[in-house]
């Protein structure tokens, strides 16, 4: 990649962390998702976004908090991961719960 094309990049990503209405392709940067992927999740409703006439827009707070929905606690973050961690690994080898 020449340095042409990085600054170019730099430049993108410095306007994108600005800015609170997003394009698909600037919401496929922030996610590293494809074009094409975030077209089908928009037509299942699986992740927020607006239309104005036959444009997509989405909030950059939405699509953050969208991005962040499916918190993992690590082990140490609850008494009942221990628990959990019995039952996966029961599971795993077959045991009863």
């Amino acid at each position: 990649m020449n340095i042409e094309k990085q600054l170019n990049e730099i430049k993108s990503l410095i306007l994108l962390s600005s800015k609170k209405v997003l394009t698909i392709e600037e919401v496929a940067l922030l996610t590293d998702l494809s074009v094409s992927c975030l077209y089908k999740k928009t037509c299942a409703k699986q992740i927020p976004f607006y239309r104005s006439s036959k444009r997509i827009y989405f909030s950059r707070t939405e699509v953050e908090e969208w991005m962040m929905k499916n918190h993992i606690n690590a082990y140490s973050e609850s008494e009942h991961n221990s628990t959990d961690m019995e039952t996966i690994i029961k599971s795993e080898e077959g045991g009863q719960l």
